[in-house]
């Protein structure tokens, strides 16, 4: 017998924020690289006990709520539903969840983030149509865990997080083209579990040419990671057929890159809700000055090269008072370097 206090009206919100812990705890369960948010879902029973616990495992795969209910059985009924984003109110891959919320008996409904989705949202609706009690309970943490997945829904083509590696001097690569290795081997392993965390990585043809990069994500032996991203060329150039982007190990696309804006719409429509910039200064400033970039993740090696390609290219920046500035959000050192997570914010000139 459970030795829990029952729960027997709504109004707890000590027990509404343990529970949408709870089903925010199980959410990032959920693989971050898919075209899906990441939900979790937990289900109390009527006496207030846990019956039932879900989470999203990719496109394709039962929703959150689907999974908790499965596990909470008949004990849903009359119980409370507690879920990271409103549940879903069309029929895509799978059959909407308000319906099996409905159909589970379920009393009362949850949830800690609006669906920004037009074609699913409007579950809450739905929900008090069919005489259940619906709540928001706004959440920072679950708008979080959904950032890259909602401003993608939002705007209709990926994040972009540029990512770059130089030294101290902001050099990327040696006077005579050569970049193995500016950061340490900590450092790109670090790179290697963000790009498994990104549903692409993007280059132009230039670095495509001049590197001949594989842009898989791997384990620090060499092993190819269980999820790759998307390897995705801007450009019309041909590659050779010996290039290393065509071994098959992960899938790759050449888009055409006279239009960022369009080949980002195009990768949404692959499914892709976050790229990762790993160009060179040329497509990385086309990008930043077409307003492309998101977030900045910089790893900064202490060492100075005092020639070489920048980071970036030319931003038509001629004066102090259109310098381009950042927002820092996060410094973490990374071995022997620094690691530097920021985003881009309107910029002023210092007084």
């Amino acid at each position: 017998m459970s030795t829990m206090r029952p729960v027997s009206h709504a109004g707890d919100t000590s027990l509404d924020a343990a529970m949408l812990r709870r089903a925010l705890d199980a959410a990032l369960l959920g693989p971050e690289a898919d075209p899906n948010p990441r939900v979790g879902a937990v289900v109390l029973d009527a006496d207030g006990v846990v019956a039932g616990v879900g989470h999203h495992r990719g496109a394709g795969t039962p929703h959150a709520e689907v999974e908790a209910l499965r596990e909470a059985g008949r004990r849903a009924a009359g119980g409370t539903a507690y879920v990271s984003l409103e549940p879903c109110a069309h029929h895509g891959r799978t059959p909407p969840c308000t319906r099996a919320l409905v159909e589970a008996g379920v009393r009362r409904v949850v949830y800690a983030v609006a669906d920004p989705d037009p074609k699913a949202a409007g579950g809450a609706v739905v929900l008090r149509a069919q005489g259940v009690e619906t709540e928001h309970r706004p959440s920072a943490e679950a708008e979080a865990v959904l950032r890259h997945w909602s401003f993608a829904t939002r705007h209709g083509r990926p994040w972009v997080t540029w990512k770059t590696a130089s030294t101290l001097d902001g050099r990327v690569a040696a006077a005579d083209g050569s970049s193995a290795w500016v950061t340490s081997p900590q450092a790109r392993a670090d790179v290697h579990d963000l790009r498994s965390r990104c549903g692409a990585v993007v280059v132009g043809t230039g670095t495509a040419l001049a590197d001949d990069p594989s842009l898989t994500a791997r384990h620090p032996d060499g092993t190819p990671r269980e999820r790759q991203p998307l390897r995705v060329v801007l450009g019309r150039t041909p590659l050779p057929r010996q290039a290393r982007l065509h071994d098959g190990a992960a899938p790759m696309v050449q888009l055409p890159g006279d239009d960022l804006a369009a080949a980002l719409a195009s990768l949404h429509g692959r499914g892709v809700r976050r790229a990762l910039l790993e160009g060179g200064p040329t497509l990385t400033a086309a990008f930043w000055r077409a307003g492309l970039v998101e977030e900045v993740v910089a790893y900064v090696a202490p060492a100075l090269l005092g020639a070489g390609p920048a980071a970036v290219g030319d931003l038509g920046i001629t004066s102090m008072a259109g310098i381009a500035r950042l927002q820092i959000d996060d410094v973490a050192r990374i071995g022997p370097d620094v690691r530097i997570t920021a985003h881009p914010v309107a910029g002023q000139e210092e007084e």
